[in-house]
C-alpha cells in the first residue's frame, strides 16, 4: 500500500493553532492523501480538532515532546545519559 504524504515542520516556542493547520491543509489539497505537521512546540485544542475534522484528509500531529522521544528512540542526532543523583540525609548522620 502506498499513498502521498505532505509534511510541514515548524520551529515554535508556543502553540500551533487551528489557523496554521487549515493553511497547511489548503496547501496540500489535491497533492496528497494525508498530512503530517511537526512542531517543536505544542498544538492547541483547536488545532487538534482541525487536524481530525471529518470530511477532509487527516493530518497527523507530532509535537515537540513526541519529536524528542522519537529522536531518542531512533538515536537520531541525540545522545542520552542516565545520571544518578545522590542526596545526603543530614538527620540520619545526626542520629548516630
Amino acid at each position: 500500500m502506498s499513498f502521498h504524504i505532505a509534511f510541514q515542520c515548524k520551529k515554535y516556542r508556543g502553540s500551533v493553532g487551528a489557523g496554521e493547520i487549515r493553511d497547511f491543509r489548503g496547501a496540500t489539497v489535491g497533492r496528497s492523501d494525508r498530512g503530517l505537521f511537526i512542531t517543536t512546540g505544542t498544538f492547541t485544542k483547536g488545532a487538534i480538532e482541525e487536524a481530525n475534522r471529518d470530511g477532509v484528509p487527516p493530518i497527523d500531529l507530532i509535537d515537540g515532546e513526541q519529536l524528542a522521544d522519537k529522536l531518542k528512540e531512533l538515536e537520531l542526532g541525540v545522545k542520552t545519559e542516565l545520571v544518578e543523583k545522590v542526596t545526603l540525609k543530614p538527620e540520619w548522620f545526626l542520629s548516630l
